[in-house]
């Protein structure tokens, strides 16, 4: 191919994709590419992408699908973000009692 209509495509395609960002679903290569990984990536490099034939632009279900994976697993970071910051301290009736009694030697 040549180099001039390559880049001709990559423009013609990346002036197709409307978002800044946009999902790619990668397809199957020669050299190894694993087909049915979705990922975010600017429009120039989707059009890149898809002018090599190593990927394609993701589906409205696909990009649903992606959105709510992703919101999942903020969600999850989240929620194990919060559990390391929660400090529980186990005190025995013994150092409780201890802790009243100096308490009440303060204030009195």
């Amino acid at each position: 191919m040549d180099l001039k209509e390559f880049f001709k495509r990559i423009r013609e395609i990346e002036a197709t994709i409307p978002e800044v960002y946009t999902l790619v679903v990668s397809m199957t290569t020669s050299d190894g590419g694993k087909a049915g990984v979705v990922t975010e990536t600017p429009r120039g490099i989707a059009a890149t992408l898809i002018a090599e034939g190593r990927a394609r632009l993701a589906s409205p279900e696909e990009i649903t699908e992606h959105r709510a994976q992703v919101q999942t697993a903020i969600t999850a970071a989240e929620k194990a973000a919060i559990a390391d910051r929660v400090q529980v301290a186990l005190v025995s009736d013994f150092d409780l009692e201890g802790f009243r009694q100096k308490t009440k030697t303060k204030k009195g």
